[in-house]
This record gives C-alpha cells, sequence and structure tokens, in this order.
C-alpha cells in the first residue's frame, strides 16, 4: 500500500495544478501516474527560546558553551547567508533567537570582542535591509557595518591557509574566524545537505578550497546531494571540516523547520487538489486567473516578498558532526516520502525561488539547476527516473537576468554555452578565465553580485541530472533559443510533451509527477520484480 502523499491518478481526479516559474497551470495527467506531495508541516516546538537555552547547555560531544567563555576571548559568530530558508521566514528569525541569546551569554562573561559575518562563500553580499530581516533590529544596530559584516572570499589579505586534507583539498578560510578563540555557527537547515562541515568549511571559505570540490568530476559521483552518505561533494567537504575542527574551536548550533512555506491564503498549494474544499478550489482558479493577468514583477512580488510561516522543529548544539545526526534525523522526518518503484517519465514544475535568487528573477541558468540539479536530487536511495528516462518540467525559460546579482551568468549563458555545454572543458577552460575577471569580481566585491565562478558552479551542479537522464522536455517556454542552449526539448503543452516523451519510453510507461514547493523527498526503492509464472510455487499465480 502506497503512503498517503504518493497519490494514484484515476477518472474522477481533479487536475493537478503545478508551478510554472511564478504562474500556476492546470495539468491533466493520464490515469494511472502517480503524484508525490510534501508531508504535512511537523508540529513546531512550543518554546524555542528554552529550547535554544537548552541546546547550548546541553550540547552533544562539547562542553556546554558556558564552559567555553572567559573575560577578553575573541569570538566570531558565522551565520548562514539569505540562500536559504526559502523564501525568507517571518521574523523573528530562527537565527535572530539563536544570536539574541548567545550574545547574551557573552556579555554575561565578559566577551566584548565579538564579529558577526554572514557566511557566503562566493555567494553575492546581502543587503543591509536582507541582514535586518535576519538578525532584528536591536543586533543589526548594534553591530553592523564593523561588527556585523558579509564574509568577503576575494579579500585574500583576510583569508587565513590551514592545511591540506589527505585527498589534497585546500582548507582556507576567513582569517578573523581562524584567529578567534572560538567560531560559533548559527545554522538554519532547510534541505538535508546543508549544515554539518559545510557550515564553516564552505561558508568562510574561497575559490581555492571550492574548486576541490565544485567541480564536474566530484559532482558525477554524487547519487544523491540530498542523502550526505552517497554525495562526493559531502565526502570532500568532511575531510576539509574535519580538518578545520582540528585546528579550530567550534561550536555548532544548528536549527531544523518545518515545511509550512505557504501562509494561511495560500495553504491550500500544498494540498492534494482532490481534498480541496469548495473555497480552497475558488481561492485556486482566482490566484491562477489573476496571476496570469499581473505583469511578472507583480506576480513574482505575490510568492517572494511575502515571508514564510515556518515553524522551528528542533534546535541541537556541540561538536559538529554529533550535532549533524540529530539534524539530519529531524530533515529526514519532515522531507522522507516512501516510493516505490521508479518512473520512465518524471513531471515536475520549476517553482519561482531557488537558493540563488532571492529577491530576484530565476534566470535559465538556475532554472537549469533546478530541473537538474536540486528537484532531480530530490530523493534518498534510487533517482526517481530510471536511468535514460525522460524529465518533463514546466517554466518559462525567460531569456532574463538580473543584471545586479547575476551579471557573470548573462556572459556565461549567451557567450559561453554557444561555445560548448561540455562540462569537463568549462571548467578547464572557461573557469579560470573567469576567476581571475577583474570586473566580475569588483562587482562581487563591494556590489552585490555573484562570483564570477558561481555560473559555473550552477553548471556542474546539473551534471548529476545531465549524466543520468535522456531527455529533458520543456513545457511553456517562451522561446526556444534558451532551452534548446541548455540541451532540452520544447513542448506547447503537457499532452504533446507526454507524447514526445512516449517515443521513447518503454510501453505504458510509469508516469510521476512532483507536486513541490513545498519541499520533500523521494524515499526510493527499486520496485520488486515479480517472478515468472513458471517459477512461481504450485498452487501460486
Amino acid at each position: 500500500m502506497s503512503h498517503p502523499c504518493v497519490v494514484t491518478i484515476d477518472s474522477r481526479s481533479a487536475p493537478r495544478v503545478l508551478f510554472s516559474g511564478d504562474r500556476l497551470v492546470e495539468v491533466d495527467l493520464p490515469t494511472g501516474s502517480r503524484v508525490v506531495y510534501p508531508k504535512p508541516p511537523l508540529k513546531p516546538l512550543k518554546d524555542v527560546d528554552a529550547a535554544i537555552r537548552y541546546a547550548i547547555n546541553h550540547p552533544y560531544n562539547s562542553e556546554p558553551l558556558y564552559a567555553k567563555l572567559r573575560p577578553g576571548m575573541k569570538v566570531t559568530i558565522a551565520m548562514d547567508d539569505i540562500s536559504l530558508p526559502l523564501p525568507p521566514m517571518k521574523r523573528p528569525d530562527i537565527r535572530e533567537r539563536v544570536l539574541t541569546i548567545v550574545l547574551d551569554l557573552l556579555a554575561d562573561y565578559g566577551v566584548d570582542d565579538i564579529e558577526i559575518i554572514i557566511a557566503t562563500s562566493v555567494h553575492r553580499r546581502m543587503k543591509d535591509w536582507e541582514i535586518r530581516h535576519v538578525v532584528g533590529d536591536k543586533i543589526f544596530n548594534a553591530f553592523w557595518p564593523k561588527k556585523l559584516y558579509n564574509h568577503d572570499a576575494e579579500n585574500l589579505a583576510n583569508m587565513k591557509y590551514l592545511g591540506t586534507t589527505e585527498e589534497g583539498e585546500d582548507v582556507e578560510l576567513n582569517r578573523r574566524a581562524v584567529e578567534s578563540d572560538l567560531i560559533i555557527y548559527v545554522n538554519l537547515n532547510l534541505v538535508p545537505m546543508d549544515g554539518g562541515h559545510k557550515s564553516v568549511a564552505v561558508g568562510l571559505c574561497g575559490y581555492r578550497s571550492l574548486r576541490a570540490h565544485h567541480n564536474p568530476r566530484v559532482m558525477r559521483q554524487c547519487y544523491s546531494y540530498m542523502d550526505p552518505k552517497s554525495s562526493a561533494l559531502n565526502t570532500s567537504v568532511v575531510r576539509m571540516g574535519r580538518l578545520a575542527n582540528k585546528k579550530l574551536n567550534v561550536f555548532t548550533i544548528e536549527t531544523t523547520i518545518n515545511n509550512r512555506m505557504f501562509d494561511t491564503p495560500l495553504e491550500f498549494l500544498a494540498k492534494n487538489e482532490d481534498d480541496l474544499s469548495r473555497t480552497e478550489r475558488n481561492a485556486l482558479q482566482a490566484l491562477r486567473f489573476t496571476l496570469d493577468k499581473l505583469p511578472q514583477p507583480a506576480r513574482q512580488a505575490i510568492f517572494q516578498r511575502v515571508p514564510s510561516p515556518f515553524g522551528v522543529t528542533g534546535v541541537f548544539a556541540g561538536e559538529t558532526e554529533a550535532v549533524h545526526e540529530h539534524t539530519l534525523r529531524k530533515s529526514f522526518e519532515q522531507y522522507c516520502v516512501p516510493v516505490v518503484g521508479q518512473s520512465d517519465i518524471l513531471i515536475t514544475g520549476i517553482p519561482f525561488i531557488s537558493p540563488y535568487n532571492v529577491n530576484s528573477f530565476l534566470n535559465p541558468l538556475l532554472v537549469q539547476v533546478m530541473a537538474n540539479g536540486y528537484l532531480f536530487n530530490l530523493y534518498r536511495g534510487a533517482p526517481m527516473v530510471k536511468k535514460g528516462g525522460t524529465m518533463i518540467i514546466m517554466h518559462p525559460c525567460t531569456d532574463l537576468f538580473d543584471n545586479e546579482h547575476h551579471a557573470p551568468y548573462i556572459e556565461f549563458v549567451h557567450r559561453v554555452l554557444p561555445e560548448t555545454r561540455d562540462a569537463m572543458e568549462l571548467h578547464k577552460i572557461w573557469e579560470p578565465k573567469f576567476a581571475k575577471n577583474p570586473a566580475y569580481i569588483e562587482m562581487y566585491r563591494y556590489g552585490h553580485a555573484y562570483h564570477p565562478t558561481h555560473p559555473f558552479f550552477m553548471w556542474y551542479w546539473g551534471e548529476a541530472g545531465r549524466q543520468h537522464l535522456g531527455r529533458v522536455i520543456v513545457v511553456g517556454a517562451d522561446n526556444e533559443y534558451i532551452p534548446q542552449l541548455l540541451g532540452w526539448e520544447t513542448a506547447r503543452t503537457m499532452d504533446e510533451a507526454l507524447r514526445m516523451a512516449k517515443q521513447t519510453a518503454p510501453p505504458n510507461p510509469d508516469i510521476m509527477a512532483l507536486h513541490c514547493p513545498p519541499i520533500f523527498m523521494a524515499d526510493m526503492s527499486v520496485e520488486k520484480q515479480r517472478a515468472p509464472l513458471s517459477a512461481l510455487p504450485e498452487g501460486q499465480g
């Protein structure tokens, strides 16, 4: 018997409504198709502040935080950037609540040499108002901008080399953090690939360290980014993090949240369409109609500018790896939906948001990383689609970029991709040129642009999907150039896409659709083959 979140379409089923960027599209799926829905949100903690205090006083594999403190010591607090959660969380953000309690404790113990670093790695610098939203007014006013600031991976004088792992990976981190008596990392764990050693070893590093694992060779050895034990990327990061933690005094605080992405007026977007009340069905139709009539910026604002009512489900503190075990367990509890049997055709809408376009447009390269990277990898066990199968996605693939945030992406898509889509060639020939581009580095350091190597990393993150899938078909693209550039086919409607997909699929293909967001993971088990009738014992069959 299948899990309640795995729904099989029959002749009475309502049409499914899937995201296509910042629009919602009604889709009639063939009878027998399976649709995977997210689990209901886990119940949030009743007293979050009490949970924070308990966690830092009863840490895993570590003495309590207060026991690490002494007057006059140098403390660096590092914290996750705007790439999570998605969308941003209603105030107070859990990071504000953790910071408030930690800063009060530091003050009680006479610690006043404190700096707070946004662990951006090579992501864009957060703007002051974005930081204020995360840390709250009191902390922002007390620390910004001299004692609360974005990490700068290209300020080479402010980076310090720690050593090399047994596999030759260079570990180079933010100098202020390395030279501190204590690093406290405040994490918000959105999905299982976040947190753990990734926090310090990636969040506070630069290009010299990132290139050890953000490359096509490593990405092709990742069998699910969301299942750390089967990810070569995670294995590399763990090696680097262990080296860092041997030399540094790191106290990790990780928090988990539920998947309540949509607030009360839009909560129906997470539900099975067959279970909607008449009021909810009417609201859904009205929302679809409104989105179709509005200009794009207004559509995006409806979803992206309304903070999400995520509930905090766990707070864990102490030694990095011991903490992360508990974080992963809680994360899998929220996200993992048991699914039996891979599909021949996997269908998904591409929503309006990714970790890399908060407060900006989801450009074509980010559509690619959402499809071939994140959504393809939302599994544990086996991929949701068979090797060589087809993925059908829904997105307009508009040729539009945010000039401030994604400047290097524009050249990557329009100059580099027409030359080659081969990730190895991109890595060897083009990436080094971009890495040294002074104009892009200036925009990263003093503006709000992603690092010049970031578009390459976004392409490499799609390697797992590209190597596994036979075809990707886009429904609803507003142009053919971009999908062709990405190596994809186009269809005007879902019916047309399914006809195309069936040409290279086995007879009576297994079709599966993902109803996300909110986020979920398929806990996949490959369906056992039935024994042939001749092999069954007498009396069975």
